[in-house]
């Protein structure tokens, strides 16, 4: 199997954190992946995530 792409490990980083990642995917991430991407994109998962959480928030609030 080659490099998982962008979308892989989007895919990958989203079932994972959310707990519903297969043992047959993350055996791949672990073999073929690199490290530096998943955790670039689990970064920008979870400022994205904490942005969301704030403008929620703040528009709820006023």
């Amino acid at each position: 199997m080659s490099k998982p792409n962008l979308l892989h490990v989007v895919k990958s980083v989203l079932a994972a954190a959310i707990g519903v990642q297969s043992d047959k995917n993350r055996e791949v991430d672990f073999k073929h992946g690199s490290l530096p991407a998943y955790i670039i994109v689990g970064l920008i998962g979870t400022v994205l995530f904490i942005l969301a959480i704030v403008t929620i928030v703040s528009l709820v609030t006023g």
